[in-house]
């Protein structure tokens, strides 16, 4: 299947960007306390809740939770859900360790307070009120392909996956997971961009104010990482944030020049190998044709920026 300008992609970890806004929606509201602790909200997760993790640490990856937990061996969802109900951290907490299952905390903090899933939450909060109609979590059968999984070389025997999630945990949750699960197209993610770098609005559409933008990015940043030299290139130092992908994703949003980037590839198809995951950093500044930035309409149809 030929790919195009339309063609859905795998985001991978750049999830976890969506389930970072989604809380930091509850925060604006009032219903969840960003140094909160987990357990005032989950006490049955017994392990976070003695530990005393805050969702502040969830969101800046400073809860001390080893990056992640073979999810995809347990048996069914009861059993799956125990591993990280009695999942203690191993670090020190307030010591950076990048980790998936603080946002799969995040995920059941947000479903419990709100009473809906995440997949519902991300649509009902931002995606449909941006118009970003190509985004979703699986199944998304006109997707790019990503890896063809099969053991040894992989966790699970799944064969080549197209328009599943292709992380593993996510894939045994059932798809929709606060760190990887939704697929997405660049013109969708540009309209993300451009509605951060606006303070939150995009047309007639808000989805967060003001403050809660700036809560969001400013360091140590909430789910996004910042001014990270190894992806950001020259961008990084001037307050620049973003987050990268498994699968070959990346968007970085330079707030200082009102700029964006946005890459959507799949750099595990065929299968992973050294080396295809590395490093995508900038080594110029980039620069975005206006005719595939996608139109503001509170701009009265002038494109809306870089994209």
């Amino acid at each position: 299947m030929p790919v195009t300008v339309g063609t859905p992609f795998d985001l991978a970890s750049l999830t976890k960007l969506f389930t970072s806004v989604a809380a930091v929606q509850q925060i604006e509201r009032g219903t969840l306390g960003i140094d909160a602790e987990v357990g005032a909200y989950l006490p049955d997760f017994h392990a976070a809740a003695r530990h005393r993790v805050t969702v502040r640490q969830l969101l800046t990856h400073t809860s001390g939770l080893r990056p992640e937990l073979p999810l995809y061996d347990g048996a069914d969802a009861a059993e799956r859900l125990e591993m990280l109900r009695a999942e203690a951290p191993v670090g020190v907490p307030g010591t950076y360790c990048y980790s998936d299952l603080n946002m799969l905390l995040l995920q059941q903090v947000l479903e419990r307070i709100t009473g809906r899933s995440l997949d519902v939450l991300v649509r009902d909060g931002i995606t449909r009120p941006l118009g970003m109609t190509a985004t979703r979590f699986g199944p998304c059968p006109e997707a790019a392909a990503t890896e063809d999984q099969r053991r040894p070389w992989t966790k699970a025997d799944r064969g080549m996956l197209r328009g599943v999630v292709h992380d593993e945990n996510a894939w045994a949750l059932g798809g929709v997971a606060g760190h990887a699960g939704l697929f997405s197209t660049a013109r969708d993610l540009a309209v993300f961009c451009r509605a951060l770098l606006a303070g939150g609005a995009y047309g007639p559409a808000r989805i967060l104010g003001p403050d809660f933008v700036d809560l969001l990015l400013t360091p140590p940043g909430l789910g996004f990482a910042l001014d990270q030299p190894w992806f950001m290139g020259k961008l990084a130092g001037r307050g620049a944030a973003g987050h990268t992908g498994f699968t070959g994703t990346m968007l970085v949003l330079d707030r200082a020049t009102d700029t964006f980037l946005v890459l959507l590839a799949n750099a595990v198809h065929p299968a992973a190998r050294p080396g295809r995951t590395a490093a995508r950093a900038p080594r110029w500044r980039p620069t975005w044709p206006t005719r595939s930035a996608p139109a503001d309409p509170a701009a009265g149809g002038r494109p809306a920026g870089p994209g």
